[in-house]
């Protein structure tokens, strides 16, 4: 999957309908407390059935992260999605990408994994 058939799979899903979502508002100086807070508004991305995408997709969207050519903006949305699924495909990518995340997305990858190794127990 390339970063444009990512950015149409997603239009696509969220197209038939997202999650309940959640707003807020977050005024701090501190870094972790406004990375959590960024990490939250994230969840835009979800879309209904996303925690029962096939392991393929799973796969070859956690393969997307580790490409230094896709956009931060595309990687974010695919640590979300990964975060979120039950599978040990998901819980494999986001191990790796925490390994060296893109700078900016250090909070986001750490979160994502720590959420998708709550979805996994």
């Amino acid at each position: 999957m390339t970063e444009k058939e990512f950015w149409v799979f997603l239009s696509k899903s969220l197209a038939r309908g997202r999650i309940p979502q959640l707003s807020g508002y977050r005024n701090s100086d501190d870094k972790l407390v406004d990375a959590a807070g960024a990490y939250f508004g994230g969840h835009s991305v979800l879309f209904e059935g996303h925690e029962n995408l096939a392991k393929d997709i799973i796969v070859e969207i956690g393969e997307l992260i580790s490409i230094p050519d896709v956009t931060l903006r595309a990687k974010e949305a695919i640590l979300m999605i990964l975060a979120h699924h039950p599978s040990k495909e998901a819980l494999w990518a986001l191990t790796k990408y925490n390994k060296n995340p893109d700078k900016g997305l250090e909070y986001t990858a750490h979160f994502a994994l720590q959420e998708c190794e709550w979805w996994n127990e």
